[in-house]
């Protein structure tokens, strides 16, 4: 089929387009920008580099990819974007560079960002994610895989977002949500973990209970996080998701909901 580029975009020289790449009208790919193998752009899309985009991502109209940060720290350092493959990026998302000389924001492969959804400087996104409309992450998050943003919530900087972890809509999100967990609110408390999910993700009937033993340890009996801490090692056939997430909560920076 080969590359296709509308007449009326307007595509840098230095910029690198892969096979079967499709740009629509009104597009602009700037100098820096790597555009990988089937990636389709509808119609006025702006790629800023350096970024890194792989194969078959889908960018919809008026999305902004790898525009400099919003940092005002930034003083046009050499920053970095780099995509996975397979994303799909509704109407309007935003996606920053990293702030910091020679430092990546990271996206994995095969995520749904609806539309207006944000994510700021030199955050981690991990793979499978699902941002509903108007999901933001502030700069430096770290999202693990099959994470879920409800619409329209909020997660400020340098939080963690646990895999498998679902927020309601209009979540206000200021500590990191452990995985595997429900969260809900504003500011966010974690309610449940998140059974469905879980069981639609083929998690074993045993995996499903630890965790849910573990959600009443650390939410649901009162103790300190120390204190959970202590009895969830204390747990001597502990499943592998109940050690993922001791090792979460004692990673944290900020606390945890």
């Amino acid at each position: 089929m080969g590359t296709e580029i509308h007449p009326t975009a307007v595509v840098d020289s230095k910029a690198e387009l892969g096979a079967d790449v499709k740009i629509g009208p009104y597009c602009v790919i700037y100098a820096g920008a790597k555009i990988g193998d089937g990636c389709w752009l509808q119609n006025h899309v702006t790629v800023e580099g350096p970024s890194e985009i792989g194969p078959k991502n889908k960018f919809y109209a008026y999305t902004s990819i790898g525009q400099q940060t919003q940092d005002l720290k930034y003083e046009a350092e050499p920053t970095y974007l780099k995509i996975g493959e397979g994303n799909t990026f509704r109407e309007f998302c935003t996606v920053n560079r990293a702030t910091s000389p020679n430092d990546y924001t990271i996206i994995g492969s095969h995520g749904n960002f609806l539309a207006y959804s944000h994510i700021g400087h030199d955050c981690i996104v991990g793979d499978h994610v699902i941002f509903s409309n108007n999901g933001t992450l502030g700069g430096h998050v770290i999202m693990g895989d099959h994470a879920i943003l409800g619409g329209l919530t909020a997660v400020h900087q340098f939080c963690k977002i646990g895999a498998h972890v679902i927020t309601g809509g209009c979540s206000k999100i200021v500590k990191d949500i452990p995985p595997f967990m429900m969260a809900d609110g504003n500011p966010a408390k974690v309610r449940a973990h998140n059974a469905i999910g879980l069981q639609r993700r083929g998690f074993s009937d045993e995996a499903v209970a630890s965790i849910k033993e573990s959600f009443k340890i650390l939410y649901r009996q009162n103790n300190t996080t120390t204190q959970a801490l202590e009895k969830l090692e204390a747990i001597e056939s502990r499943t592998a998701e109940t050690q993922a997430l001791i090792d979460f909560v004692k990673s944290s920076d900020r606390g945890i909901h």
